[in-house]
């Protein structure tokens, strides 16, 4: 498998790099271009593997979608499954969106499968919503393979616990297909409302009504209506952009960052105040739109408590930041951060192992920061957020650290380890020996089985 080798470094964080486009907003603009017969542009890709498990579901659900020099052209128009099966790969966006669109599938049911991790995922609390909109499916005890029937869905009434915001959205995009008015209620605790309001704000640009009940966890949908095509432009990616606002916190820097320059409509905008307010000096250029970061050292400075209920995929970086900041920092209502790729709550713990003094306190993380910490060797659970949140507190550990699933990263953020090579920073993947045997092994195959015989030369002495 090999790992990831990560380095201290004890230098000047100097350079430019381009923070890439949100994946957030392009899940949905693919997914909802696919709804709306036309063609939609969007300008700004992302390489991220969860965009390409999205490209290759709704490729298997038989809409054309066409890479330009900056971004894609969906053609909408009916889903026709090509063999019956949908790819999700890792991808819980994809498949909690796209699962009950299936019911528009115009030559038998869909079904959807994916990749270990995400069928551990359990997904029966929108499988029930989806049945009580009329969508008939199967499944494996609520988990993947799922299987979804051809049928209009009815509309109507329908409750779904506010633990994750994939299922509310899910809802929400099928909702104004229905033959009937939607009305569908999150039961309390409503978490990642920030998320919602992204896929709103995004239907919204494609024609699509979603009305906001004053209690802020209820929304009724109008029936029978169609999505349209849209021209957009993707937004930066906020949370990717969080490890390199992060990593300036926690060395001397002179950064620039291009194509960002606010938090916009992102989920993890709040990213920007919150380094902020702990001492991070932001210069921001709306016209070159850039943000400038000059420092020649600072310790951040914590005594906040930050709500993590509505950005959990923030956890691990703001984690990081204020296990090496001055005072205390309490990160509260952390409990959607257990349910993502890996239980991230779990997983930033191991920050004790190099030095950190960071608590689980029932649904809060307490965070004592220290000077500085130690090398260690840590288990990413292949979760990209955590291993990029590791891979920077190495940077700021004495010694050489090593973490596991050291492809993880491009999940989201595939230009990381690059991104990190071009700021001067020691981060390289190192092969496992066994891995390394075997290509040595399979080297000397193809040698002994070559036309050619090759025979050494004498070796050279003295």
């Amino acid at each position: 498998m090999g790992r990831l080798k990560i380095s201290s470094y004890h230098g000047k964080i100097n350079g430019a790099v381009r923070v890439p486009s949100s994946k957030y907003h392009l899940h949905r603009a693919l997914i909802f271009g696919s709804l709306a017969k036309g063609k939609t542009r969007i300008t700004g890709k992302s390489y991220a593997v969860h965009i390409k498990d999205s490209l290759n579901a709704l490729k298997d659900l038989g809409i054309k979608i066409n890479n330009t020099k900056h971004g894609y052209i969906v053609e909408g128009g009916p889903y026709i499954p090509v063999n019956g099966g949908v790819r999700v790969g890792s991808s819980g966006t994809t498949s909690q969106f796209l699962i009950g669109l299936g019911s528009f599938s115009q030559n038998g049911p869909a079904t959807y499968d994916g990749q270990k991790a995400l069928k551990a995922r359990p997904m029966e609390p929108l499988l029930n919503a989806l049945s009580d909109m009329g969508i008939k499916n199967e499944s494996d005890n609520g988990r993947l393979p799922i299987t979804v029937y051809p049928g209009l869905p009815k509309g109507g009434k329908v409750q779904i616990q506010g633990t994750l915001s994939q299922w509310i959205s899910g809802l929400l995009i099928l909702a104004p297909l229905a033959s009937k008015d939607t009305v569908v209620e999150a039961i309390p605790p409503l978490n990642e409302k920030t998320y919602i309001n992204l896929t709103i704000n995004m239907m919204n640009q494609f024609g699509i009504n979603v009305i906001e009940h004053p209690n802020g966890r209820t929304w009724t949908v109008p029936a029978k209506q169609n999505y349209h095509p849209a021209d957009l432009t993707l937004e930066p990616d906020l949370s990717s952009a969080a490890f390199l606002l992060v990593l300036a916190s926690l060395h001397p820097s002179d950064l620039i960052l291009e194509g960002i320059s606010a938090g916009g409509s992102h989920p993890e905008g709040r990213i920007l105040e919150i380094v902020e307010k702990m001492g991070l000096p932001i210069e921001a250029d709306h016209e070159k739109d850039q943000i400038v970061i000059k420092h020649n050292g600072i310790q951040p400075t914590a005594s906040l408590e930050i709500d993590m209920r509505n950005m959990p995929d923030l956890i691990p970086a703001l984690s990081v930041l204020a296990a090496l900041s001055k005072g205390k920092t309490v990160l509260r209502n952390i409990g959607p951060g257990r349910l993502k790729e890996s239980n991230r709550v779990k997983a930033m713990l191991q920050l004790n192992k190099m030095g950190a003094d960071i608590k689980e306190v029932g649904d809060d993380l307490i965070i004592m920061g220290v000077d500085d910490l130690k090398a260690a060797s840590i288990s990413t659970y292949n979760d990209h957020r955590v291993e990029m949140a590791f891979a920077i507190a190495a940077t700021r550990a004495n010694g050489e650290s090593d973490l596991s699933f050291p492809n993880a990263y491009k999940i989201s953020y595939p230009e990381f380890l690059d991104h990190m090579k071009q700021l001067g920073l020691d981060m390289r993947i190192e092969k496992s020996e066994r891995k390394r045997e075997r290509r040595q092994l399979q080297h000397g195959k193809r040698m002994s089985t070559g036309k050619r015989t090759i025979v050494p030369g004498p070796s050279k002495k003295g």
